[in-house]
């Protein structure tokens, strides 16, 4: 073997993705970060990202990985994560990132409903694209997040929004009893490239990564079949475009420290807490002049509002009134909740119902995981019943007759006269649903069998210091509810 392929072989290992683990943001020794203490007067850290650094096999190599855990859809060009670049293809990008002439594709127009109504505009990049921006994201990340702002949750490795959320209720129990919600209207479309790329100039001095992100920025949109250009905005949709919108607005948490401001960001969603109606009033004015003339971006004045935290929703959250502050799920998270589990269960009566929770079981834990950070679980216990209830009605809808829904009953070890009497009942699912009969052959033990998640028994819902019931509330156990 000459000297070139021994080479080439010893890259092609280094680039190798084929084993490895999952991760989230790293740092290039492939090691999980933790965000310690921020250092926002840090403007510009000593060391600065090199386009080297983002080229290193094993940076590549984790971003690639991320990617690939991420799954996604296609971008323009329909190649799928499950197309996998081979050597070749690598070590060409890598050549075009070192030489300053990588060019990045259009992004894919995608519109999603929100939940308020409204679109939100996705911007799908191909596949390649995303493992690049993923790479410059590690690098970019490594060096920066420990200079952002303590009150900064959004997009960054160890920190998330029930963090934020806690470090609200902090704050609101403090005696800072009034917020100044803050909403930025349409942020990922508005942002100034201009006014980007002069802050992104401070903390980067490679001329090819400055150029490599400003063609990301300016790389297009296909909708339709036509690429129009893009003069403004971070398309959501890239890995790179959270953490250039967390150097945007890094900007307006110096600003609101610089202030003595006591305040929680995610993202654009900015919160300030004061004392008084006629302090958070003046704070409102104030911010909103500096927001649209120095960072030159538009607050939502129809979500914006200065109010007590019970009355605004923060991240799906809310809070109770009274003497001890708990975290409430926010109504109209309730309600879209109820929404997606409807859409879910109703179409059971024409499918089985295996295939029916094999599609509710991720949605109710994946919820939970967020949701059942909350400290009401009476709620969580009425959606528990609520959920058994609905997929009662399902189950009794699918067995159609009387004597088969006698027959259903009996074999699930229900006296015959219970199952005779609510077989021949003349009153809709839903009733029938709730008697004796249905629930005890229905029970709460049969939908566990069937791997049906609970809401209520959540472990942060099991912290001493949360005073929670530690116990289910009454009922025989087995017996529906």
């Amino acid at each position: 073997m000459n000297f070139q392929d021994e080479q080439r072989r010893n890259i092609q290992q280094e680039l190798d993705f084929s084993s490895g683990r999952k991760s989230e943001a790293r740092n290039r020794r492939g090691e999980e970060t933790e965000s310690f203490g921020a250092r926002p007067d840090n403007e510009s850290p000593e060391l600065k990202p090199t386009m080297e650094e983002i080229c290193e096999p094993k940076n590549l190599k984790e971003a690639m990985h991320q990617i690939w855990a991420n799954k996604g859809s296609a971008g323009i060009d329909g190649r799928t994560v499950e197309q996998r670049p081979d050597y070749r293809e690598l070590t060409t990008i890598r050549e075009q990132l070192l030489s300053g002439t990588y060019k990045p594709q259009p992004v894919r127009r995608v519109e999603i409903p929100k939940p308020d109504g409204g679109v939100r505009k996705l911007g799908i990049p191909t596949v390649m694209d995303r493992v690049v921006q993923q790479a410059v994201m590690q690098v970019l990340q490594e060096h920066w997040d420990s200079t952002f702002s303590d009150s900064s949750y959004g997009f960054r490795p160890g920190r998330g929004a029930q963090q934020a959320v806690e470090q609200a209720q902090r704050y609101i129990t403090a005696g800072y009893g009034w917020v100044v919600d803050l909403d930025l209207e349409k942020f990922f479309d508005r942002v100034n490239h201009d006014k980007l790329m002069g802050r992104l100039a401070q903390r980067i001095d490679d001329k090819r990564l400055l150029k490599l992100i400003r063609a990301f920025l300016n790389s297009g949109v296909m909708d339709n079949g036509l690429v129009s250009p893009t003069v403004e905005g971070t398309p959501q949709g890239g890995p790179l475009s959270p953490l250039l919108s967390n150097v945007v607005l890094d900007e307006l948490d110096r600003e609101l420290k610089r202030r003595g401001l006591r305040f929680v960001r995610y993202a654009d969603d900015c919160n300030i807490y004061v004392r008084t109606p006629r302090a958070g009033q003046r704070v409102m004015d104030s911010v909103k002049r500096y927001i649209t003339s120095k960072l030159k971006l538009k607050v939502n004045e129809a979500k914006s509002a200065v109010a007590q935290p019970q009355q605004r929703k923060f991240l799906g959250f809310s809070f109770t009134d009274g003497p001890e502050l708990r975290r409430r799920i926010a109504p109209k998270a309730l309600e879209r909740f109820k929404e997606r589990v409807l859409g879910i269960i109703q179409p059971a009566r024409s499918v089985s119902m295996k295939t029916t929770m094999a599609k509710l079981t991720p949605y109710l834990q994946g919820w939970n995981s967020y949701f059942g950070f909350c400290q009401t679980p009476s709620v969580l216990e009425k959606l528990n019943r609520w959920i058994r209830h609905r997929l009662r009605c399902a189950i009794w809808r699918q067995w159609k007759t009387p004597d088969r829904r006698r027959r259903a009953l009996i074999s699930l070890r229900v006296p015959a006269d219970l199952a005779r009497k609510a077989a021949v009942s003349g009153h809709g699912p839903w009733r029938v649903s709730a008697s004796p009969a249905v629930q005890s052959g229905l029970s709460n033990s049969y939908f566990r069998a069937r791997g049906l998640p609970s809401l209520w028994s959540h472990p942060h819902l099991l912290d001493s210091n949360r005073r929670v019931r530690t116990r289910m509330p009454g009922g025989v156990a087995g017996v529906g509810g």
